[in-house]
């Protein structure tokens, strides 16, 4: 197999970071239009994650958050994204930068952004493993994905949830 010396791989995730980027930039700036919603899931202990000891002990891996009507504050930079949460009803800030990022799903179009771990997104003693393959974009048909939505909206007072994108893909 020839060696990819353009890093591909690299390019595309980085482009795919750059329209996770731009979404959460407009949605900072404009709100979120009409039933557009957000799920991220990131790792916790990434380089430049900032989250409060409580929820750091309470998803020590991984933590899925919802930007959908009550968050705040919501500040995008060239590598990182800040937005104020509420979890069990206790206001948190949280730091969360791109390369952290595993996942990025918004149910109301059924897209999603799937994001292998970089280098910077491990935990410090996983540092010196090679980069990962980029990223993928996945999309379902509605009639597929709207049968395993629950019923009932997630509260933000309710924590966390963590969304499998691998169930909304074709089979």
């Amino acid at each position: 197999m020839a060696t990819d010396h353009i890093r591909y791989d690299v390019l595309a995730r980085d482009a795919l970071r750059g329209v996770l980027r731009k979404v959460l930039s407009d949605a900072a700036t404009h709100g979120l239009p009409g039933e557009h919603h957000f799920f991220i899931t990131f790792i916790s202990t990434a380089e430049g994650v900032k989250l409060s000891p409580r929820l750091l002990a309470q998803y020590p891996d991984e933590m899925t958050i919802i930007l959908q009507h009550q968050f705040w504050d919501l500040v995008v930079t060239e590598d990182r994204f800040e937005v104020g949460l509420s979890f069990g009803g206790i206001p948190e800030r949280l730091v969360v930068p791109f390369h952290s990022i595993k996942s990025f799903f918004d149910p109301s179009v059924q897209f999603g952004l799937q994001f292998e771990p970089s280098e910077t997104a491990e935990p410090p003693a996983s540092k010196n493993l090679p980069a990962a393959p980029a990223a993928s974009a996945v999309t379902a048909p509605a009639e597929a994905a709207s049968e395993e939505q629950p019923d009932e909206p997630v509260k933000p007072s309710d924590g966390a949830e963590v969304v499998r994108l691998d169930r909304f893909r074709k089979k």
